[in-house]
This record gives C-alpha cells, sequence and structure tokens, in this order.
C-alpha cells in the first residue's frame, strides 16, 4: 500500500479541530514535501522524521514522499505532527499494519532518537477528541432513526456504523503529556515513550501492548493554599465590595494610595468565588493546555488569575499573531484578570477591552484567518488617584497640580469606565489600625465564599447565569427594587448624570447585594449601597 491516512488535531484557539495526515509514495526522484499550509516548525518535521525512522532501525522509503496535513485551510503549527508524519510513512510502506491507524488519533513531537517528547495541547486535543466521537455518535444515531426503511433494509450496516460512532476513542501521545489527557473523560489516553515501543503495539505484539493511562489522582489539599481575606487589616468597606462583586460576577475598580491593600485585596478575589464546575474546568484547561504557558494537572479546577504588566501589548491582552492565538483576556476565561496601575496601560490597549468585557467574548480577525475566543472572566483593576499617588491625603503629600491629575485620570475614557459595575475609593490604613491589627482583621475567605456561593445558587436557579451577564429585557424583569428603591436610583441618576449602561449596572449590582440577603427584590437600602459603588471618581 502506497497511501496511508493518520488522524490528529491541531491546537487551534483551543478547539483542537481534527487535521488528517494522507502520506503518499510515489516513484521518481527521491523527495520528502509537506503541504497543507505548515508553518516552519511542521516544515522541519522532514527532518527529525527522517532521522527518527533512520535511528529506530525503520527503513526509510527513497521514493517520492507526499504528506498532505488536511484541511489545506487551516494554518498547521508546532512538532506534534512529526508522530502522524512518522507511521503514516512506515503504514504507506508496509512496516506497519495500516489498518492499525483506523479509529486512532496521534500526536508528538519527535526527537532524532526516536523518543517522544514533551508537548503542549494534550488536554485539548484530549477535549477535541471526545468531541469528535460525540459528534459522530449523534450524526450515527440519527442517520440510523432517519426511516424505518432503511433500517429494514440495510440493519447490519445501520448496527456496524452505530457501534463504531459509539466506540470510546483511542488517542495515543508523548508518556509524558498523557496524565493530563487522561482527565478528560470518554477518551482512552495511551502513552508512548518512544517511536519503536508504539510501533510494536501497533503491529499487536503481545509484549509490547500499551495500556491506557488512568487518570491522575488529584489531592486538592496538595496545591498551595489560596491567599486568604483574614490577612487584610481594615478595609471594611473593600472587602464587601469584593463580596458583592465575587457574588455578581462584577467587575471592580480599586482606587487608593500606595500602600492601601489594592493589590492584596485583588490577589484574594478567586478564593471568594465558587468552584467550578465540570464543563467550567473543562473549558479552562483546555484553553491553557493549547496557549504557550501549557496545563499542569495540578491546575485542574483552580480558577485562573492572570495578572499582566501594564508594559502589555494588545496582542498579549485580547489575542493576535496570525494564526490568531489567545491574549490574557482569554486565558483568565472564568477567572480573574488583574490590572494594577491600570492608567500606566496605553489607552489604545485598555480601549480594547471594551466589547470583551461587555459581551464575554473575544473575535480576532485576520486576512486569511479569524478565530472566536471565550473571554467570561471577571476584571478586578487598581490605580493611584494621581500620578504620585498621594491626592486627598490629610498629610499633604500629594504634589499634583489639578490639571495633572486630571489629565492623568483622564488616560480611563469613559466607555470603559462605564463597563466596571463596582468603582470603589480604598483609604490609606491609619498607624492605629495597623497597631491594632487582631481587632480589625478580616473575615476568612471560607465564610465569605460561602455566602457567594449560596447568592450564585440563587442567581442560577432564577435566570441561569450571572447577574452581570443579564440583558435590558432580564434586568428589568429580575433586577427592579421596590417603590423607595426604584425614586432612588432614579434621583441618583438624575444627579451624577449616569448613562443608560451605568443605570442598569447600578441595577445589577443591587439585585447582587438583595440576593446577598436573600430578599426578593432589592430595597431602598440596597439601591443606596449599590449607588455608592459607582460614586469613586465623582470624588476625585
Amino acid at each position: 500500500m502506497s497511501l496511508a491516512v493518520v488522524r490528529s488535531r491541531a491546537p487551534a484557539a483551543g478547539r483542537a479541530p481534527e487535521v488528517t495526515a494522507e502520506v503518499h509514495l510515489a516513484n521518481g526522484l527521491p523527495s520528502f514535501a509537506i503541504v497543507g499550509l505548515p508553518d516552519l516548525e511542521v516544515r522541519e518535521s522532514r527532518e527529525r522524521v527522517r532521522a527518527a525512522l533512520q535511528n529506530c532501525g525503520f527503513d526509510f522509503p527513497v521514493r517520492r514522499i507526499t504528506v498532505n496535513l488536511a484541511p489545506a485551510d487551516l494554518p498547521k503549527e508546532s512538532g506534534r505532527f512529526d508522530l502522524p508524519i512518522a507511521l503514516g510513512i512506515l503504514a504507506a510502506s508496509g512496516q506497519i499494519p495500516a489498518e492499525s491507524l483506523l479509529h486512532r488519533e496521534f500526536a508528538g513531537e519527535l526527537s532524532l532518537t526516536g523518543a517522544l517528547r514533551p508537548m503542549r495541547g494534550a488536554f485539548a486535543m484530549a477535549c477535541g477528541t471526545a468531541r469528535g466521537a460525540l459528534a459522530s455518535a449523534e450524526a450515527a444515531g440519527a442517520d440510523a432513526d432517519a426511516s424505518s426503511e432503511t433500517r429494514s433494509a440495510l440493519p447490519a450496516l445501520v448496527d456496524q456504523v452505530t457501534a463504531q460512532a459509539f466506540h470510546t476513542p483511542q488517542l495515543y501521545l508523548p508518556a509524558a503529556s498523557a496524565a493530563e489527557a487522561a482527565l478528560v473523560p470518554g477518551v482512552d489516553v495511551f502513552g508512548a515513550a518512544d517511536l519503536p515501543s508504539l510501533c510494536a503495539h501497533l503491529a499487536g505484539a503481545p509484549d509490547a501492548r500499551l495500556r491506557p493511562v488512568a487518570a491522575p489522582e488529584l489531592d486538592v489539599h496538595a496545591a498551595a493554599p489560596a491567599p486568604d481575606m483574614a490577612d487584610v487589616i481594615g478595609q471594611r468597606a473593600a472587602r464587601r465590595a469584593l463580596e458583592v462583586a465575587a457574588a455578581g460576577g462584577h467587575h471592580v475598580l480599586l482606587i487608593g494610595p500606595p500602600g492601601a491593600g489594592k493589590s492584596m485585596l485583588a490577589a484574594r478575589l478567586p478564593g471568594l468565588l465558587p468552584p467550578m464546575t465540570d464543563d467550567e474546568a473543562l473549558a479552562s484547561a483546555a484553553l491553557l493546555s493549547a496557549s504557550r504557558i501549557g496545563f499542569k494537572p495540578s491546575q485542574w479546577r483552580q480558577r485562573p488569575f492572570r495578572a499582566p504588566h501594564h508594559s502589555s501589548s494588545a496582542a498579549a491582552l485580547v489575542g493576535g499573531r496570525n494564526p490568531p492565538q489567545p491574549g490574557e483576556i482569554t486565558l483568565a476565561h472564568l477567572g480573574v484578570l488583574f490590572l494594577d496601575e491600570l492608567p500606566e496601560f496605553d489607552r489604545v490597549v485598555l480601549e480594547t477591552l471594551r466589547e470583551p468585557l461587555e459581551a464575554g467574548r473575544i473575535t480576532i480577525s485576520r486576512a486569511a484567518w479569524q478565530a472566536d475566543f471565550p473571554a467570561a472572566c471577571q476584571l478586578i483593576a487598581a490605580m493611584n488617584p494621581c500620578p504620585c499617588g498621594w491626592r486627598g491625603d490629610p498629610g499633604g503629600r500629594c504634589r499634583c497640580t489639578p490639571e495633572v491629575a486630571a489629565r492623568y485620570l483622564r488616560k480611563l475614557s469613559g466607555p470603559l469606565l462605564d463597563r466596571i459595575d463596582i468603582q470603589l475609593e480604598i483609604p490609606a490604613l491609619t498607624a492605629t489600625e495597623l497597631a491594632a491589627r487582631a481587632a480589625t482583621a478580616g473575615e476568612a475567605s471560607a465564610a465569605i465564599a460561602y455566602r457567594v456561593s449560596a447568592a450564585r445558587e440563587r442567581q442560577l436557579v432564577r435566570q441561569g447565569k450571572t447577574n452581570r451577564e443579564l440583558d435590558g429585557r432580564e434586568v428589568d424583569d429580575v433586577c427592579r427594587p421596590d417603590a423607595a428603591g426604584e425614586a432612588l436610583l432614579r434621583e441618583a441618576g438624575e444627579r451624577f448624570g449616569w448613562s443608560a449602561r451605568a443605570y442598569y449596572r447600578v441595577l445589577k449590582v443591587a439585585r447582587t447585594v438583595a440576593d446577598l440577603a436573600g430578599t426578593a427584590m432589592p430595597s431602598a437600602a440596597q439601591v443606596a449601597e449599590a449607588i455608592q459603588y459607582r460614586r469613586a471618581f465623582g470624588s476625585l
């Protein structure tokens, strides 16, 4: 047989679309060509595969070798296609059974000795394999139920297709990367140390059979403990604001002088959020796995916390390159994105956050490629009230003129601030508060997280989403306060000149405050608390 087909997957945007490596051996002058939009890493596979086959004792065909990575319009990157290409050459040249490659997927980078190196994106690939098998099973079930005439005329064929579709898919990866992929249910993951051992398994050698890798036992207590809110001294209003933000998924901006505890408070927000569900854990791990930072099994079910430096570019923050790669806002999906020293970010970079903060998704378009990334993260930002940081200090340490301070605040546009639900000014701690540390220490994160989980559960039962995600019509139906609260909100909106977006976001925050209290309708007191969370910039 001079043609072999091997299935694999590409690490595109965390979705891992299927890629088919078609290997053809033909007569003519010896050559080795790879087509199908490969990048430099994939083109270099020719030399790695050639050396690995020869060093492992296999015959490298001295023929015209053509490798097509389909679909042709999908960019291919990374060295993960080394293994599919090598197996395709061996199957096309008759050195391993071609039928052993059917209904299996392979990925891995080869060393020159034939060893399989660790690869990124193993978890994302396993998720893609599981989704592909589920889609095939659903399609086969629909075809099998298409008509009674078809079932009666071709019962054997229908049974064969259905059984094949519901067969557990098999995924072969480097041994060092198989553990993380084994966390995905519905896929049999096999780990191979090198090319000869994998080929012996595919050839059916009884003493070389590989066994599916068991999912690693994860000890939730082995992970580093999350920072505890009990370490925060004073800042009672800020601790309450973070509780409200965690309960409703609201974005937060903390404004205060140096040393007030802004970064300390931000680092404790992930510990207040509810535990991740199975679907959330799979989605977050798949995105991290396909990214440059990778995914470790010890990160399973941990909400991501991303804190990029203020010198980050727009591509680093929201995604870029060609083909598009996810940025920090996508890597923080279902977790927290912390932007410290917010005005120090380039204004153009900050403006790119408008759409993803509102929609929870971001679309990166290039001339020949478009990628849609999830970005449902919770933003918490921190900033000083002026360039020196001491504006409003009773000791008179601020030396900024009103014009300089105003220019500093103007780095943040109105549309961006409109999308931040809670904007809170944090005062500096006094010497008395620092001395009375035991008396002013905060409540433990576990106690706050319990109330947050209860409030989130009320939201999911009522509307199936967090309060931050409510649209205009849903806000009118769910967040309407009582008569006194509505009058107070109307008066505040007229006094502070809120936009329609700001008005509705205050309503959402009031609804969250009511959920924490367990009340059916926001009261005037709860609306007043929500209004206080929008007044920070008015006092600067």
